[in-house]
């Protein structure tokens, strides 16, 4: 399969079936969706497969992007990408890509790293991990006041949105749905129209 980012780059592709690589119509709807908030963004992609939603977010000016995949295969892949699109930036981004899984990274805490403005999350549609990785997220306070969380997940199986958390928009792209999550309480971009 080969995949390519919005903007014709050629990206490697995950082997076989390792992975599930975001649609390009899926990920243009998010980079559209974002697109106010991408540019000079903190950018944190949990379970990034081949790293292409952040290669997407490098393209479009994030400033820092962090990708966490417990594969070591993927990893490899998405760090190869993430290189690729970042030499070939007009900006200087800051990069780094983790081996671990989600939950132990999450619970290991930020330590020095300022909150992200944007996640990403986008575990195996049936782990049920959406729930854990938000309450990692809201313990470790890893979204900035104001900051939005990102779900891709089944539109068949919709995960609850968790305790203190809104869902300010939601979109379905055919066995896809976009869920744009927020902590409750505090202040958010509109929602989109």
């Amino acid at each position: 399969m080969s995949l390519r980012l919005s903007g014709g780059r050629r990206l490697q592709s995950p082997p076989g079936q390792t992975a599930r690589p975001t649609t390009s119509r899926v990920r243009l709807a998010v980079m559209n969706l974002l697109a106010e908030a991408l540019p000079g963004c903190r950018w944190l992609d949990l379970c990034c497969g081949s790293g292409v939603m952040t290669c997407e977010a490098l393209q479009r000016g994030a400033a820092v992007v962090v990708a966490v995949d417990r594969d070591r295969r993927l990893v490899a892949l998405a760090r190869t990408n993430l290189e690729a699109v970042r030499k070939g930036s007009s900006h200087d981004p800051a990069l780094q890509v983790h081996g671990a899984d989600v939950l132990h990274w999450l619970a290991r805490g930020r330590g020095e790293l300022p909150p992200f403005d944007l996640i990403y999350v986008d575990p195996p549609y049936g782990a049920g991990l959406y729930g854990p990785i938000a309450a990692g997220v809201t313990a470790g306070q890893w979204l900035r006041p104001g900051g939005t969380m990102v779900w891709e997940c089944a539109s068949n199986a919709i995960p609850a949105v968790p305790a203190g958390w809104h869902c300010r928009d939601q979109r379905r792209y055919g066995g896809c749905s976009l869920l744009l999550l927020e902590p409750e309480g505090l202040p958010g971009p509109p929602a989109v129209a």
